[in-house]
Formats: structure tokens, C-alpha cells, sequence
């Protein structure tokens, strides 16, 4: 039996709403019905595992996307985001019908984008005692009140040290997310990159830095207190003289669209940006 994963938003009523919409037109298709909040979802089951060919259907905003991201994750299971908020980067431009998402999953006309995913471990004495990853970026933060003491080392290299707030590496997914809010570029997601930030660096070279994804980046924490977190979901407290490696994950993440437009459609949505006039043929 073929199954639909229903990824909802626990607080939106219009997320289960539809979502139950979703289940009554996939039932009658013999679809099994899967849910992270079954109980929201009428005839679903809990998600217990995953399967490579399931599809998973977000209905949420970005948050509840990279929430679908931890459960697919290693798993061939593109990801359709159904915005119910704001307009977000990673799910259509435009929310289509009940209708139209049935129809696309049952004929496989969807459009799936591969997602870079970028990974951290932390080293302390020698051992591993953490690691995690992230769809948008991977972030080192203070939390006390002094600057942070990074050292920052590509490639086996030393590039500089930091005296600042943080940093971020985001991908090309993330990089229209925390970075871009931090001064960041944005990066087109079929670009392979990765985006390196200083956060308020007090430093003459603190610009970002656009890198390869098979670098290996190695920060040093030369503070007592600090802070990493993957996509603001998952987070380890540092300490002083902990190393941190950032490289691109072994896994993808595929992020599915039903009118795929194009990611330049994406941020003239998102940002309403100025095209009036514009003499090109109407999409």
C-alpha cells in the first residue's frame, strides 16, 4: 500500500483542516493515511518508521518544514510544503487545491529539488560528543554576555580569529533565512556552496565567504560559554577549546513542488519586490 505522510502544524486549526481534506481524498485512492499528529488527522497512524517512495505533505510554514526534514531524513521522500502562513522559501508560491496535490502525487507530476544538508561534530579532548545537522544553517552563538573567541581554520588552514557574536554556515536552502537577516548573500539552491558569517566580528576581514562544500571548516572555541545549534531545532552547549567540523552531509533532503516555478518567483513573492513594468512574457 502506498502512504502519505501529513506533517502538520499543532497550533494552526486551517493545517488540520486540510490535512484532513488531504486524507479523505488519499484514502478513497488506497493510500495509508501516516501523521506526526495523529489525533489532529481522522484515520492516520503515528509515523514509526519511513520508506524510501512515501511522500511527505507539510502543512505549516518554514518551522514545520525543516520539523519534516528530521523524519525524512536518510529516507528517498520528497518533501511538499503547503504554505498556510506567510509566504516561505521552501514551500509553493501559490497553496494549491486539495485536488491538485492528489492528482500530482497519484500521476507523479511533482518537481523534486535535491537540498544540500550541511553536518557538525564537536570534538572535546579527543572524543566526539556531539554532532547533529541542519537544512538551513549551523550556527555558533555566545550565551553569556562577552564576545565569543573563534578560531577559524578551512581545509586544514588558519584563516583568522574572530572576537564577535557568533557564526553561521549556512546552505544554499538557508542562506535566504538567519544569514541573509545577518547581511548574508543569497545563494540560488542548484548552486553547491556553503555561506560562512561572522556575526558582529570585531575584525578588518569579517565579510562573508561563499565556500566550497567539500571544505572541511574547523572553529575553535577559545571562550567559556557559547552555544551550537542546527536550524534552530537541535542545540549543544560549548565550552572552551571544544573543536567544531562542518561538512556537507552524506544525506539530501528533496524538497518537492507541485507549480514549480522558479526560485526567482520565490523571492519576488516573498520580498514583493518591484517588477512592474517588467516586458517579458507573463509566466
Amino acid at each position: 500500500m502506498k502512504r502519505i505522510l501529513l506533517i502538520v502544524h499543532p497550533t494552526r486549526p486551517a493545517a488540520a483542516k486540510f490535512a484532513n481534506e488531504l486524507a479523505d481524498q488519499f484514502s478513497a485512492n488506497k493510500y495509508e493515511i501516516l501523521s506526526n499528529y495523529p489525533a489532529l488527522v481522522s484515520g492516520s497512524k503515528p509515523i514509526e518508521n519511513v520508506t524510501d517512495g512515501d511522500f511527505a505533505i507539510v502543512l505549516g510554514g518554514d518551522g514545520t518544514i525543516l520539523r519534516a526534514a528530521e523524519i525524512v531524513r536518510g529516507h528517498k521522500v520528497p518533501i511538499i510544503g503547503i504554505n498556510l502562513g506567510n509566504v516561505g522559501f521552501l514551500a509553493e508560491i501559490a497553496q494549491p487545491s486539495v485536488s491538485e496535490i492528489v492528482k500530482a502525487v497519484i500521476s507523479s507530476t511533482i518537481h523534486a529539488e535535491p537540498r544540500l544538508l550541511i553536518k557538525y561534530e564537536v570534538t572535546r579532548a579527543g572524543k566526539v560528543v556531539a554532532s547533529s545537522w541542519a537544512l538551513n544553517e549551523i550556527t555558533i552563538e555566545r550565551n553569556a554576555t562577552q564576545m565569543l573567541e573563534l578560531f577559524l581554520q578551512i581545509d586544514g588552514r588558519p584563516l583568522s580569529k574572530w572576537g564577535c557574536d557568533g557564526v553561521i554556515c549556512a546552505t544554499p536552502t538557508g542562506s535566504t533565512a538567519y544569514a541573509f537577516s545577518a547581511g548574508g548573500p543569497v545563494v540560488w539552491p542548484e548552486v553547491s556552496a556553503l555561506v560562512l558569517l561572522p556575526l558582529a566580528a570585531h575584525a578588518l576581514f569579517s565579510r562573508p565567504m561563499v565556500v566550497s562544500p567539500d571544505c572541511e571548516i574547523v572553529i575553535d572555541v577559545r571562550s567559556q560559554a557559547a552555544q551550537i545549534s542546527a536550524d534552530g531545532l537541535r542545540h549543544f552547549d560549548l565550552q572552551e577549546n571544544d573543536r567544531v567540523v562542518l561538512t556537507k552531509d552524506s544525506h539530501i533532503v528533496e524538497l518537492a513542488y507541485i507549480n514549480p516555478g522558479n526560485f526567482t518567483d520565490r523571492l519576488v513573492a516573498k520580498f514583493k519586490l518591484p517588477i512592474e513594468g517588467w516586458r517579458g512574457e507573463s509566466s
